[in-house]
């Protein structure tokens, strides 16, 4: 399965997820431009490093993904976009009542209103090539709900929302839409958060991941990076050309439930 020659801006993108769907993408040959809110000299030179490990052009560019102005900006800096991952995220738990103001604006703007700043500035240059992919990484969050998770809960279900307009907006085109729905992933940032917990439950690193970190996850594994990029490039195949406004749901059977 090939993207050569395609271009894919992946956002939230220097670590986790997002580089994981980027490492698959330039492995297929995708040009790539990975994505952050911070401009250190190690951004430009992971960027460096997946293109030299790929042989394929890799840059990085920041923007501040809860700035409107600055998501259409990454876009159009760029000037091409083939393949639109729509990855950058955050995380606040907290009961409703007591829920910070700031970190549900903060989670709705970089969660979902930066995807439809990112797709709007997209659609365009995918129109004009001829082909396009806008890829949502939503959640299993996304179709179900768990307590004190409100602002993301709401979040990722819009981003499943504006995945379906956008595909009906779309579907007489040579361009797709569509939400891959992770489950529990195993990023650098959940794998930093295991010895903590068997601390706190007094618990094997084993039971933890079974028992507390992985309840929800009927099969009692994690999901994995390459896992969501072999989805995400499996939606830029032709064999996906009728794939478009649903959810693909990668959670071990979460939502089967």
């Amino acid at each position: 399965m090939s993207v050569s020659g395609k271009t894919a801006i992946v956002t939230g993108s220097t670590s986790g997820i997002g580089l994981g769907i980027a490492e698959e993408l330039a492995k297929a040959g995708a040009d790539i431009v990975l994505n952050s809110f911070t401009d250190s000299d190690e951004d430009h030179a992971l960027a460096e490093k997946l293109g030299k490990a790929h042989g394929v052009n890799a840059r990085y560019i920041s923007a501040d993904m809860s700035d409107p102005e600055a998501c259409r900006a990454l876009v159009e800096k760029v000037g091409a976009c083939d393949v639109l991952v729509n990855n950058a995220g955050i995380q606040h738990v907290a009961p409703i009542d007591q829920f910070p103001t700031g970190k549900w604006d903060a989670i709705i703007a970089i969660n979902l209103s930066s995807a439809f700043h990112t797709t709007a500035a997209a659609l365009p240059m995918m129109r004009k090539a001829g082909w396009g992919r806008v890829i949502n990484i939503s959640s299993a969050h996304g179709l179900t709900a768990s307590p004190y998770k409100s602002a993301y809960v709401a979040a990722k279900h819009g981003i499943v929302g504006l995945t379906k307009v956008t595909a009906l907006e779309t579907a007489q085109e040579p361009i797709t839409a569509n939400a891959i729905c992770p489950g529990y992933v195993l990023t650098p940032l959940v794998e930093e958060q295991i010895p903590d917990t068997m601390k706190e439950y007094d618990m094997s690193r084993e039971d933890v991941i079974r028992n507390v970190m992985l309840e929800r996850q009927p099969s009692k594994e994690f999901a994995t990076v390459e896992q969501l990029g072999g989805t995400a490039l499996y939606l830029c195949s032709d064999a996906a050309n009728q794939v478009t406004g649903t959810t693909i749901s990668v959670d071990g059977g979460w939502t089967a439930l």
